[in-house]
Order: structure tokens, then sequence, then C-alpha cells
């Protein structure tokens, strides 16, 4: 498929070269009809922006990648609601991307690198008048939010404050290479602390210009806002009125923000300058007998994604309510700024709440998983919760305006595209079809549910995947695939990294298990992982391959184990425990040893909630369980051979991982291979770096499962 360019707008920075994308199946592909990785990088990624306000049009974009120049560009694109008339606003000489609707729906902004750097731009719905938003500073804009009433926006930049190179210590040593710290948090997910934090700033804007433009976080705040690692913008929401922000921060250093999830949601008021936590009040309690009075602040674990309502008396936002557990159930709160009270809207509902709404001020919809699929749903203001959809599918993002629906869908055998959401009956319509030039040449794998029956007596949802014309009469190779996380649910999600129907088309039976700690089952599933890693959890896993393999139509002599993150370090725990089920293991960024885990990872609150405390804690059972069952101490069973993959700018579980394994299986005669990315982290995000992984992995698979 080629794309064709319609009513592009603007005018790119005169230095760029524009990636020339062509993403048509080759004959030899469509001859084959089987999905590889070099047809899943021809394939665009939809994102969903939004409704105009009359719901008339829908903003997305789509990115698109050119695996021989190991790059990609985000185009944005418009639809007509009432024709479904398709328009591409920018080109590909330039990234644009975040585009959002002006109030009267007559304007879209959006941040575009067309300049040089990442800036504020507009244009009109035609795509046309393209303009950049000028002012004050230089810094790239990572995101921004313009106010309902188009008078002021905010801007997330990157601010220096801090020295912690060498060189900006001794001005004299400009040379020097150094970093210098006095606490923890040194480095996180996939970057070193350099003293650089992302900071919201609020501006006026007038005409196309910025003024005033301030840092509300505090130009000396050595931390971020939105949250670091992900940066999401979505923790950042405009008052109807445009005169009061509200946002999440974490305002902790160094050790104490290792520990601790304790984000809150405060609201910054233009007028007067001043910042408002809400969601530390302060309760007085009395201590025992003695009459002895202490102050609890309430809302200690991870606060985050405030929306006002649209009278602007109300902010909707998530929390959790356990301190250091990041797991712990997302519940849908409501802060009432007249009487400053809290309200647990989903107290009743055993669910997780997110991507929140206002419907009207009377309830809000919300998204939440369900059975290993993403349902769009909605509560009223006295708790009650109604599921809106149903169905084999997960609903990653949804707009709403004007009555309207429009959500970004996709399930184990189809891509994200953007669906029609009926409100009042559920219904579902596909709207955009950007790869169904690719997908009607692929032949694509069955799913199968299957409830799979546990050690301890409980049902267990299992997602089989079948490859393409599986003939029953035949025995195929079947993988078990663990899940990272722990705590991520294995719903009906497409990956372009782990997919399901990537592994089917070379031939594989893929198992799936919604094993114990994944959510959607309900807290108690989730919960029961925490201090139990070698336990319940992998006799899940061991069930789940148990049942399928016992098909007629599955080799067990031919089965494969992979997984990545806590997946890598099944894989590893397995490989000493399998019993000989597996011919070859894949661990992609794994845990393998447990005390070094401890003192090399970032986020220390994650291994005190899981692992139950540190490894000198001699005193707590669960820690000294957690580690006299860590991977590395069961080498001596090894005997399967395996595939280590990792990342160098891998921070949360770092790369020495994967060297301590690769170490350990070929000093016990292991057939082992590293696979080491040198410009990677926790994930593979690079087109070629991605074919490489996918080379290794099949290959990796088919010398020892394949006859």
């Amino acid at each position: 498929m080629s794309i064709a360019l319609l009513g592009l707008g603007g005018c790119c920075n005169k230095h760029s070269r524009p990636i020339e994308i062509d993403n048509a199946l080759t004959q030899e592909e469509i001859a084959a009809g089987i999905l590889t990785p070099e047809v899943m990088w021809k394939m665009g990624r939809v994102g969903l922006a939004g409704l105009s306000p009359d719901a008339s049009r829908l903003l997305y974009t789509v990115t698109w990648y050119n695996l021989q120049e190991n790059r990609g560009v985000t185009a944005i694109y418009l639809r007509e609601a009432a024709s479904g008339e398709v328009r591409q606003l920018t080109d590909f000489k330039s990234n644009n991307h975040s585009p959002q609707w002006s109030a009267d729906g007559r304007r879209i902004y959006f941040l575009s690198d067309r300049s040089g750097s990442s800036q504020v731009w507009e244009m009109t719905v035609e795509g046309g008048n393209t303009r950049q938003i000028k002012g004050e500073g230089v810094a790239d804009v990572e995101g921004f939010g313009v106010s309902p009433d188009e008078k002021h926006i905010w801007l997330v930049r990157p601010v220096h404050v801090a020295d912690r190179r060498s060189s900006d210590l001794y001005a004299d040593l400009d040379k020097s290479k150094a970093r210098v710290y006095d606490d923890l948090m040194c480095r996180h997910w996939d970057c070193w602390d350099e003293g650089e934090y992302r900071h919201i700033f609020v501006a006026e804007l007038d005409n196309g210009y910025l003024g005033n433009c301030r840092d509300i976080i505090g130009e000396e705040a050595a931390w971020d806002a939105p949250l670091a690692p992900y940066f999401n913008m979505s923790e950042i929401s405009w008052h109807p009125a445009g005169t009061q922000l509200a946002y999440t921060c974490k305002p902790l250093t160094g050790t104490s923000y290792a520990l601790s999830t304790d984000s809150d949601i405060f609201v910054y008021d233009l007028a007067s300058g001043t910042t408002r936590n809400i969601c530390k009040q302060a309760i007085r309690l009395k201590m025992g007998d003695s009459g002895v009075e202490a102050t609890q602040l309430t809302m200690p674990g991870y606060d985050k994604y405030p929306v006002f309502s649209p009278d602007g008396s109300k902010i909707a936002f998530c929390s959790q309510r356990r301190p250091g557990n990041e797991s712990d159930k997302s519940r849908l709160f409501v802060w009432d700024s007249e009487t400053d009270k809290m309200q647990d809207l989903t107290a009743d509902f055993d669910y997780n709440a997110s991507n929140l709404i206002w419907d009207g001020n009377e309830g809000i919809y919300f998204i939440a998983p369900i059975h290993a699929t993403h349902q769009l749903c909605r509560v009223n203001m006295e708790g009650k919760v109604a599921v809106l959809t149903e169905g084999d599918h997960d609903i990653n993002a949804v707009s709403i305006a004007n009555g309207k629906a429009v959500a970004d869908i996709c399930t184990i055998a189809s891509p994200s595209e953007l669906y029609d959401i009926k409100l009042g009956s559920g219904v579902l319509t596909q709207l955009t079809f950007i790869n169904q030039p690719i997908l009607e040449h692929l032949k694509l794998g069955r799913v199968e549910k299957r409830w799979v029956a546990t050690t301890d007596g409980k049902e267990m949802l299992t997602w089989v995947i079948l490859p393409p014309d599986f003939d029953p009469n035949k025995k195929y190779p079947a993988l078990l695939y663990c899940q990272g996380g722990p705590q991520n649910v294995v719903s009906q999600f497409w990956s372009y990294r782990w997919n399901f129907q990537l592994m089917a088309a070379q031939g594989y039976v893929v198992v799936a298990p919604n094993r114990r700690g994944l959510p959607s089952f309900g807290q108690e599933w989730l919960d029961q992982i925490s201090g139990d890693y070698s336990g319940q959890n992998i006799r899940d896993y061991l069930a789940a391959i148990d049942d399928v393999a016992a098909e007629p139509w599955v080799d067990e002599e031919r089965l494969g184990c992979v997984g990545a993150s806590y997946g890598g370090y099944s894989v590893y725990f397995l490989a000493g425990h399998h019993n000989g089920r597996f011919k070859a293991l894949i661990s992609h960024c794994g845990i393998f040893d447990f005390d070094s885990m401890y003192g090399s990872t970032e986020e220390l609150f994650f291994l005190n909630n899981d692992y139950g405390g540190a490894y000198w804690e001699k005193d707590n059972a669960t820690a000294m369980r957690t580690f006299a069952n860590s991977p590395h101490r069961f080498v001596d069973r090894w005997d399967t051979p395996i595939l280590i993959i990792t990342g160098e700018l891998d921070f949360r579980i770092p790369y020495t991982q994967s060297l301590e394994a690769f170490t350990a299986a070929r000093l016990h005669g292991i057939d082992a291979r590293l696979v080491e990315f040198e410009d990677e982290d926790h994930q593979v995000m690079k087109p070629q770096n991605s074919i490489v992984w996918n080379r290794e992995f099949f290959g990796w698979l088919n010398k020892y499962l394949k006859k």
C-alpha cells in the first residue's frame, strides 16, 4: 500500500529529509500469506486523538516506518463523520503528533519538529494556514494543552535544576565525564540522572504568541511532572474555565523517591499563583489510653490522571490505596471542591479504572480490564457501575463528545483500528482500515479461549493461538508464554514486540495463560503473587502448558518457554523446575539473581512489595522465602538450551542480570546464546533491532523445536 498525501499542511524544516513510506507487500509476501517481522513493520500504528467538540470530525495519528532507514514518522489525519472521507493533514517531512481541537472546532493545535525542535503549531481543519506558537524559551516541548478559553497554554519542557555531571561541578574540567551522587535514584528506566527534569510551564496565549511563561513546579524542584519514566500527558488537566490546572506530581527525591509511590493531585490557580495538594488531608488520631495524638496523611499511594468535571466543581482521578504497591486496585475517586470531600465511586467494583471521561456532571466513563479484555464502563455518582461493551477485544483509549464515542480497539488477531461505540447499546462499528491492504493477504491463526483447572481448584483463562491453516491431524510445537509485569493482564493485545500471531505464523501453538498475579480477575487473584514469585503462579504456568500439551495436535517433545521481564524471571525459574517439559527457553531482560537485583534496580518500592523486603531482613519470613527461591540458586538443575536477550540501557532489570545467567549457563555446559542491544532498554523499539530480535528469537526456537 502506498500513501497518498492529501491536504498537506505547512512546510517543514528545510534541512529535514522526508521519509519514504511504501509499505506495499511484495509479490513474494503476498504469495506466502504469512505474517513475518518484516511484514509487521510495514503496518501503520494508529493513535486516537479525539472527536471535535460537535463530534462531526475525528482526529487521529498514524506512525509509519521505513525499515531500511531504521526510523519512522507520525502524521495527522482527519476523518469526516458524515461522509467517512479521510484527509492526511501533515506530510512525512517531519513528525507531527498530539493534535488537539480548538474550543470552536475550527483549528487544530499539534506538536511538530519541522522547525528543528519540537514545538506547538496550529493549522486549520483543512491543514492550511500553519504557524508555530512562538514565545519564550527554545527547549523542546514534550507535551502541551490549550485552555478551554484559549487564553493560556501549559507546556512540558526539560529543565536543568541540579548539577550531577563533573563538568557542571568543575567548570575548569569541561572534558570530564563523571557523574556525582549523594542519594539513590542515580538512574531511572533508561537514563542517568544528569540534573534535568520535566516541569510544567503555564503561559499566556495571545494570537499565536506566548507570554509570561511560568514554571509552576518550581525552578529548583528536582522531580518530574508528569511522572517519570513515562511522562504521560494525561496527568495534566485544565479547569473548564481555564482558571486552574490539575496535575500529578511526586515531590520526592533520592531514597524517599525510590521507596515510595506517593504521588498526589495538585491544583494550581492561575490568578493567585498558589498550588494546593488535594490528596493530603490530615486526620487526627487518638493513640491508645495515653491520649497522645498523631497526624495521619491520607492517600499515600499513586494518585494520577485528574480530570475536572464540566462545571469545574469536582475532579475525578485514579487512586491506589496501598503505599508501595504499584499494582494495587486503581480506584475511581472524585474530589468535591465545595466540600473538600473524597468519594470512591468504584468501591464495589473489583476491577481497575482508567481513561476517565465525565458524562456531564453526573457520571464518568472509564475503561476497565475484565476477564482478560478491556471494556468501556460508566459509573454514576452513587457508585453504580454499568459495563457498556462486551466481547473479546481491548479498548485501549476512547474519545467522547456530543453523545458520540470513538475508541482505539485491537485484538490478538488485529492491530489497533478506530471504532464507533454506540453508548446506549455498546455496538461497535469499525471506522478505519489502516492495515486492511496488508491483512487481507495474510492468514492469521485462530484464537481460542480456554479455561484451565489450576492446582488449587480454580479456573484460569488461557488464550491459545493456533497456526494458520491449522490441521488437528498434525502435531505442532508449542510455546508457553510467560507474561511480564508481573501484574500485566494477558488480554486481547496486539503487540509489535511480543506478537502471538507472529509466533503462530511460524508454526507454533501459543499458550498464553492469565496466571495468578494478573489484573481483570479481581484483586485477590492479582495480589496473590506478591511475596510468592516461586509459588502458585509457577504452578499455573505448568497447569496451562500441561493442559494444552495433552491435545493430540501438540507434540509434547517440542515444547518451548519464552518471556520478558517477570516473564524472563519465570523462564529462569522454570529452567530449574520444569522437569524435562521444555526443549528450548528464551528469557528477555529477566531477573536472575534476586540479591543483586535488589541492589542494582531503581524503584525499590516495587521489590519491597513483591519480594516482601530486602535480603538482609533475616527476621522477615516472606523476604527470606523470596530470596531463597531466586533462580540463580537452581542453576545446577539447568539442562535446557537457553537464549538470553538484554538491553544495555535497561536500568529497571540491569543487563548484568542477563550476563550472570549467560555465564551460569555456559559454565554448566548448557547451550546458550546472548544477544545484547547497546542502544535499547527494557524493550526493543528500533525497527532493525526488532528484526534482529525476531530472527534470533525464531532462529533459536526453530533450531531446537522444529524437526
